[in-house]
């Protein structure tokens, strides 16, 4: 049975095959890429980045930074309304700056000018203080309106910073700017302050920087605006500290959500305090280069089709799984070190090109797949195909196994006479006719044809696909090709040309074979070897002579489930190439007469 065509042929589907594999994951890779380069997965990658922030935990409270908080305890104590006198400002400022602040940090604005003895009395306190950063969130080209002007706020030696921070989808608060409105931020101002030394915006890494919060609303020291006021705190508790001073009563609406804040909100105190932070520590987050990450989608993107086609599909869903777990593993490992890694856009590449290798692997299994069956139907039975794919998948190299099968051999006595004597297109007519007829015989009877040799026919039962009643199913196909069937193709015969018709001889033996291909890499054969065969084609010549058309060795009776009732003993015979006779029974023959050699 020829199932298989040349070397080149296989080699030219297995190039296909792989170029299909490479496409669909550079496919996967684009489409990616695409959707990153129009942000489109932003919000999803930016909660990746929350899920981090999540993982990592709470860091160690900063020794270097503390919170005052105008909280709602303040507003119950004061019994003062919002904005408060700029004289209770300026007696906050004075305790922190002879408690020892290294810097403070107002993030309050004080832009429009009140009654005169309290704007003096804020503007002496920022003269006494000598690292001093005022928040605005109105810049005109760098320019403020604080204490009605820059230059009455450089002349008491304060600074100013802007205030707005960029919000992400949601309103959410995850970096700092440079500068913003072309003023510096108030992180970036509040850390030249402290540190005396210039910030460079090449340090942020990009247009923004990722603010480093250190953990949850809380997390950083914080202390009551009126327990400050009041001065009831430890002495030396600001010493050395960056102080941010802010509202943080959640009537003043000061509170956004954030990386770490979770259902929960943080003060904007707070949140300028992790930015601060996050400046004196040179922004210690930094993005993953961007180049990388096409070559990151690429590589991730490929990984599942070549993994499908390198070690098949579940070793390769196990990798790919590991690869998953792997990946996520290492941007977690990358962001505690400080290093943001992209994680929706390649483990969506992995996933889509997952997608796609499996779509290649359905389409080019199923083209594969209707191949071998329109090439194995024709050798074998339609209900068996199906399960000889099932069991063997999409390629016919079955190898070979021992089975207990039933081998067939028949001839059709005389036919070499025969054709001796007709045009070579008569013969190959009746031949087509003949072997048309005995292979449906065979296939209806759930055998397997393994070859033609001229008029000759070799199946098996029970092999590719075991079947307990083999030596049944074999004998019940003799019995029709000898009796219904040749008597069909004898009265076309006698129909269309001169002539009575033809006699059949028969063989059947039953045990084992090795069944599988045989031949090279350039042509194979599906066949059935071994004593079990060659008794089979011995015993089709032995009815040569005698009164019937079918031989049955004494096996084929014996694993019969149901022998029939009417099988003749015939001898122990001897058979050539055998050491031990063969017992041999026949079927039946009402037309029998004896019949000499082709």
């Amino acid at each position: 049975m020829d199932v298989e065509a040349s070397t080149p042929r296989r080699w030219r589907r297995a190039r296909l095959r792989t170029s299909l594999f490479v496409v669909a994951g550079i496919v996967s890779a684009a489409v990616v890429l695409t959707l990153y380069g129009v942000d489109a997965l932003k919000s999803l990658e930016l909660r990746s980045v929350d899920t981090r922030f999540s993982i990592r935990g709470t860091q160690p409270q900063p020794s270097d930074l503390a919170v005052v908080a105008v909280d709602t305890r303040t507003f119950n104590v004061l019994k003062e309304q919002w904005p408060f006198r700029r004289s209770r400002h300026a007696q906050v400022i004075d305790r922190l700056r002879r408690d020892g602040a290294r810097a403070i940090a107002f993030d309050v604005q004080f832009t429009e000018p009140t009654r005169a003895s309290e704007d003096n009395a804020l503007v002496e306190a920022v003269a006494r203080t000598r690292r001093m950063v005022l928040a605005t969130t109105e810049a005109d080209h760098g320019r403020t309106h604080i204490f009605g002007s820059d230059e009455v706020l450089r002349s008491v030696g304060g600074r100013a910073g802007n205030a707005l921070l960029p919000n992400d989808p949601g309103a959410t608060i995850r970096r700092t700017w440079y500068s913003a409105q072309g003023l510096k931020t108030l992180p970036v101002v509040t850390a030249e302050a402290a540190t005396g030394r210039s910030i460079a915006a090449s340090a942020l890494g990009g247009r923004t920087a990722w603010i480093d919060f250190r953990g949850p609303g809380g997390t950083i020291r914080t202390l009551t605006y009126v327990d400050v006021l009041k001065g009831r705190f430890p002495p030396g508790t600001f010493r050395g500290r960056t102080v941010v001073v802010g509202p943080a009563a959640p009537s003043l609406n000061d509170v956004h959500p954030t990386s770490v804040s979770g259902e929960d909100l943080m003060t904007g105190p707070e949140i300028q305090a992790n930015a601060i932070w996050t400046a004196l520590h040179g922004f210690p987050l930094q993005p993953v280069s961007s180049r990388w990450i096409p070559l990151l989608t690429l590589l991730m993107a490929l990984a599942a089709p070549l993994a499908f086609l390198a070690i098949g599909v579940r070793l390769a869903a196990v990798l790919l799984v590991l690869l998953l777990a792997g990946y996520a593993a290492a941007a977690q490992l990358l962001f505690d070190a400080g290093t943001i890694l992209p994680v929706v856009y390649p483990l969506m590449a992995l996933g889509l090109g997952a997608v796609t290798a499996i779509a290649v692997l359905a389409v080019t299994g199923a083209f594969e797949r209707e191949r071998v069956r329109d090439l194995f139907s024709r050798f074998v039975p339609e209900s068996v195909v199906q399960e000889v794919l099932s069991s063997t998948g999409d390629d016919l190299r079955l190898g070979g196994d021992r089975r207990i099968a039933t081998i067939l051999f028949s001839d059709l006595r005389g036919f070499t006479s025969y054709a001796e004597g007709s045009s070579p297109a008569q013969v190959i007519s009746v031949l087509n006719r003949y072997l048309t007829a005995m292979s449906d015989v065979i296939l209806d009877n759930g055998g397997t044809l393994v070859a033609y040799m001229g008029d000759g026919i070799m199946a098996v039962f029970g092999a590719p696909i075991a079947q307990d009643d083999h030596a049944d199913r074999a004998m019940a196909t003799a019995r029709e090709m000898t009796g219904p069937a040749l008597e069909e193709f004898n009265r076309w015969m006698r129909e269309n040309y001169v002539g009575e018709g033809f006699r059949m001889g028969v063989g059947l033996m039953s045990g084992e074979v090795m069944a599988g291909n045989v031949g090279s890499e350039r042509r194979l054969e599906y066949t059935a070897i071994g004593d079990t065969t060659n008794t089979a084609a011995r015993l089709e010549g032995m009815t040569k002579g005698t009164p019937y058309m079918v031989f049955v060795a004494d096996s084929t009776r014996d694993m019969a489930v149901n022998p029939p009732e009417d099988l003749v003993h015939v001898d122990l015979m001897e058979v050539r190439g055998r050491r031990e006779p063969v017992d041999v029974w026949a079927l039946p023959d009402l037309s029998a007469h004896p019949d000499g050699a082709r």
